[in-house]
């Protein structure tokens, strides 16, 4: 089961959802790079359950423990091992789940795959693998901005049927977290608000659309083939749960331009090469140009819901199953930082390979 991302930065996830702990171990990160765990720990705050009355009530402290690769507030060149301890795992909730399949969740095709299953909130396909990511996708943001001053939101743009303005700026952390549904525009997000609260009371649950911005990204970084920008961070944000779709710049609306319309025309601004629009959002031939990254993931109805569904059960008959636990009506809010940690991890690699290649790293 490969657990691993990056070819220079690399990340390995561990853990299960209901085991002792989850965690990373992150190799090839800088050495010096000034780092402290309370850096890490905010960034998880973000992603951590039981945050507000719209996500799932498990209560976990997701206080990082960093056991190696980083000695008096710097970071050594060892690997990162950052560990993740679970405090409110309910393992029973999930006995009918040993036997049952939920529909659209990993129950059966983890099953087909291997032959075994760790059926407690879902083993190693539960969000909380995420916890992983997340801390290491802190350590690239990091290094990102000290190398570059390179800026990453994420944001809910939409959620069910529900879809805010575009904003036209790029939008504050501030404005972001000021709802627990972490879209900016406040009027939106009041109504996301209330869809996820009747959902909710229905057993069910509702998906959407988060759009990431990057700014301060140079040009050089991707290769022009099979490790194209866009195509890495869409595997970045496919390998998520719960991901369904992805797009970057103008996506699939810009099939309905012609090129004409489409092509972003070159000027000199700034005294460098500027584009004078962004329908490429950002990267062309698999490489960035120096204009903001702009992509939008869709991500489904969370699998799991409070409702009776007809399934199978590992015997292979008929059967029955009322989802129990503790989940997300919406994973929206809380995979807000998901998405930023995937952009960052996919961007240091790639600023990093090209230093390889041109440049290095200056603290």
């Amino acid at each position: 089961m490969p657990n691993s991302f990056g070819k220079l930065f690399t990340v390995t996830t561990w853990g299960e959802s209901h085991g002792g702990a989850v965690g990373v171990v992150v190799d090839g990160c800088p050495p010096r790079l000034p780092l402290e765990a309370a850096e890490i720990q905010a960034e998880l705050d973000r992603r951590r359950p039981g945050q507000s009355d719209l996500v799932t009530p498990r209560q976990e402290e997701d206080k990082v423990e960093i056991l190696s690769g980083l000695f008096e507030g710097r970071t050594t060149g060892a690997p990162l091992l950052m560990l993740v301890r679970n405090a409110d795992a309910r393992p029973g909730a999930y006995d009918e789940m040993k036997e049952k399949f939920r529909p659209s969740h990993a129950d059966y095709t983890y099953q087909a795959k291997y032959g075994i299953r760790d059926h407690r909130g879902g083993g190693r396909s539960s969000a909380r693998e995420t916890i992983g990511r997340v801390a290491a996708g802190a350590v690239a943001k990091k290094i990102l901005r000290l190398a570059g001053g390179v800026e990453i939101r994420a944001f809910v743009t939409r959620l069910h049927d529900i879809e805010a303005p575009r904003p036209d700026h790029f939008p504050t952390l501030e404005e972001i977290e000021a709802s627990p549904v972490r879209c900016p525009h406040a009027a939106t997000a009041a109504r996301m608000i209330e869809r996820i609260k009747a959902v909710r009371a229905e057993g069910d649950s509702v998906g959407g659309l988060i759009e990431c911005r990057v700014r301060a990204v140079p040009p050089g970084l991707g290769e022009p083939v099979f490790d194209r920008l866009e195509a890495d961070l869409a595997k970045a944000m496919l390998s998520l749960p719960a991901t369904k779709g992805f797009e970057i710049g103008s996506g699939f609306a810009g099939t309905l331009l012609k090129g004409s319309a489409h092509n972003d025309p070159f000027e000199i601004r700034e005294g460098r090469v500027r584009t004078q629009t962004n329908h490429s959002g950002g990267v062309q031939g698999g490489i960035s140009n120096g204009e903001e990254i702009c992509f939008r993931v869709a991500f489904k109805p969370t699998a799991t819901i409070l409702q009776p569904q007809k399934t199978v059960d590992v015997a292979g008959h008929a059967a029955e199953l009322q989802g129990r636990g503790r989940h997300d009506p919406c994973v929206l809010p809380r995979a807000v930082p998901i998405v930023e940690a995937m952009a960052a991890l996919v961007l240091v690699d790639h600023w990093m390979r090209q230093g390889a290649q041109n440049q290095t790293f200056k603290f």
